[in-house]
């Protein structure tokens, strides 16, 4: 990587009103960029308490767009664009000053793995909270979640039970090994396919907020 700090990966940003409580940061899905959620970070925070950032996938894959790793089958991404890309992520993550226990990491299809990875990666902080939207919790050889250490942890997860592309079946695997570690899942499944329920979406603030208010 040549670039540091948060140049290490293309973003967009949106300040905090004042001093900030804690950092945002939403994770866009394949073949799109960092612009698709940009909308989202005044939705789910709009008080404007958190500096917040969608950060774009390092990736240019066919059928074009932005991706944070090459995809063999749904649910086990390519292991080395996967590592390349979280290796940066967590860079960018660490350049924004903000403490990972006082970061909300979320993320769509894509962006829900690398949050996942991210958020439960072995030897890493625990995050504030994980808003989990239509992904999975992704199976990589090198890659062991750390499920244990994350009792407590607020997560978010959505999806549609008419998913064509992930199917349901990924999110209740993860909301059963979540659960059974401990962690508070909140969890919504509703009839609609690859994209994100607004009835869901309209619970997430109070959600952003309460996980900031009870970091430490």
């Amino acid at each position: 990587m040549s670039a540091t700090g948060l140049d290490v990966l293309d973003h967009l940003a949106r300040p905090a009103a004042g001093e900030p409580e804690g950092a945002l940061i939403l994770l866009h899905g394949r073949g799109v960029d960092e612009h698709d959620l940009f909308p989202l970070l005044d939705l789910l925070d709009p008080k404007r308490r958190l500096v917040a950032y969608t950060p774009g996938g390092p990736l240019s894959l066919p059928p074009g767009g932005r991706h944070w790793y090459a995809v063999p089958r749904v649910g086990h991404p390519d292991p080395q664009t996967f590592f390349g890309s979280l290796e940066r992520l967590e860079a960018f993550v660490d350049a924004t000053g903000i403490p990972l226990e006082r970061t909300v990491l979320g993320g769509f299809s894509q962006g829900t793995a690398m949050s996942y990875a991210l958020g439960l990666r072995a030897g890493r902080p625990r995050p504030a909270a994980l808003v989990a939207l239509s992904g999975f919790i992704p199976t990589v050889p090198g890659f062991e979640p750390d499920l244990e250490s994350r009792a407590g942890l607020p997560i978010a997860i959505g999806h549609g039970t008419r998913d064509p592309i992930i199917p349901v079946d990924f999110a209740h695997d993860a909301r059963d090994r979540l659960q059974a570690a401990g962690a508070d899942v909140t969890y919504h499944e509703s009839p609609v396919g690859h994209t994100i329920d607004p009835r869901f979406l309209a619970t997430l603030p109070d959600f952003v907020a309460r996980a900031i208010s009870a970091a430490p």
